[in-house]
């Protein structure tokens, strides 16, 4: 079983540099699949959903080279075929598959999604918008099959009750290379939409409005090859944001968009976190005095979800009470038994999640038990006095690229254990 441990409490310097965003990444590998030609990503992180996706591409007939962050994509030989119910169970974005091949072949029998267990996550909305285009479904055991019955996916009108970033990328996909328009009412707006809209558009789609909530699409019959460059993880970034202020004696992170992170960056400055803001970096100085602050967590460009439980151990650090909220996920808050464990002063309380500090954390074997949670208990472990332990570090994998390299230049004393 593969853990990792840490031996905490001490002081991280120096500089790490933030990989290409996961969330963009696991749409951007399917988006090749529209393709004509070959397609380019730069900036691809090292992670375990980037390694599954390759897997999956390639049993479906890509030829994939990959050269350190830089992957070439050659979709030509793509087949339509079942999906490996394996390698798409262990992705949540394996539903990206559905608008890919619906896009291209007008069908696609993809394994249901799996990913973190965050609570409900239907993927009703995509299925709704699909069937609106003209697919038909059936669900087969683990297996969801699509069809236009061989007649091109059409425009449609679709009006999302949630504004979903899955269901919105999703849309545009299969509507890139449908007959006639589709629009996007209630679109998501995160950068990561608008990153694959680029891609999309760079190949010759006819997409208007990514960003905004409503986003147009005007279907092409074909899509050329590329070159793309994936956007700074906004996540990643905001992970080591928080790290460097709750255990870190001057710290600058590069690669970071200060626009994708100004909600995340506001709450900061709120607890008195001190910070220089440049062009493309962040330069973090060692705290003092930090204080606590209620955090609810919204739709970009509000407080983002993901970034709710890797602040959570630096709330820690903070003087008084405070209280986080989290609107998107119910059950993105099963990190908190893990850091009460380490002697955080830490509960929930309805849907809450209730904090009292400072807590002088220490180190204990815990359990990550979904992506960002896992990345919190890295934070604590961090900042505990003492050995922690971390198992089902699976999760902390799929979306860190490089995590303990970057930390142990950093100064973290953290290892990756196999056995």
């Amino acid at each position: 079983m593969k853990r990792i441990v840490i031996n905490g409490n001490h002081p991280l310097t120096g500089e790490v540099t933030i990989s290409g965003a996961k969330n963009s990444v696991v749409a951007l590998i399917p988006a090749t699949i529209l393709a004509d030609d070959i397609v380019t990503l730069d900036g691809v992180p090292a992670i375990s959903d980037v390694d599954s996706l390759i897997d999956i591409m390639e049993m479906m007939g890509a030829t994939i080279q990959r050269e350190g962050e830089t992957l070439i994509i050659d979709p030509r030989g793509v087949k339509n075929m079942p999906m490996p119910v394996g390698k798409i169970n262990s992705l949540r974005a394996s539903y990206y598959f559905y608008g890919a091949l619906l896009g291209r072949f007008g069908q696609a029998v993809v394994g249901l999604p799996g990913g973190c267990d965050l609570g409900p996550r239907p993927i009703d909305l995509h299925l709704k918008a699909f069937e609106a285009m003209g697919a038909k479904m059936a669900l087969d055991g683990s297996s969801m099959s699509l069809s236009t019955d061989g007649n091109p996916i059409a425009g449609a009108t679709i009006y999302l009750d949630i504004a979903s970033v899955g269901a919105t990328i999703n849309i545009m996909l299969a509507a890139a290379k449908a007959k006639g328009r589709t629009v996007i009412e209630n679109a998501a707006r995160e950068p990561e939409i608008i990153d694959v809209a680029t891609l999309l558009n760079n190949m010759g789609a006819h997409i208007r409005g990514a960003g905004t909530n409503v986003i147009i699409i005007e279907g092409v019959e074909t899509l050329k090859g590329t070159r793309h460059q994936v956007i700074p993880d906004r996540i990643e970034a905001g992970t080591y944001i928080a790290l460097a202020a709750a255990v870190g004696h001057g710290v600058t992170i590069h690669n970071v968009l200060y626009e994708h992170l100004e909600g995340f960056i506001a709450k900061l400055e709120e607890m008195g976190v001190r910070m220089t803001v440049s062009e493309d970096s962040i330069f973090v100085e060692k705290q003092t005095d930090l204080k606590a602050v209620t955090i609810k967590t919204a739709p970009y460009p509000g407080f983002a979800t993901d970034l709710q439980q890797p602040i959570t151990p630096l709330l820690l650090r903070a003087h008084g009470r405070g209280t986080i909220v989290d609107t998107i996920y119910e059950k993105r808050v099963n990190h908190v038994p893990e850091l009460a464990r380490m002697n955080g002063n830490i509960q929930m309380s309805g849907t809450q999640v209730v904090f009292q500090g400072p807590s002088d954390l220490k180190g204990a074997e815990v359990k990550a038990t979904d992506l960002r949670a896992g990345a919190a208990l890295v934070i604590a472990g961090l900042m505990a006095e003492g050995r922690t332990e971390i198992t089902n570090i699976e999760f902390i994998l799929r979306g860190y690229s490089n995590i303990i390299d970057k930390l142990r230049k950093l100064g973290a004393d953290i290892s990756l254990l196999d056995n």
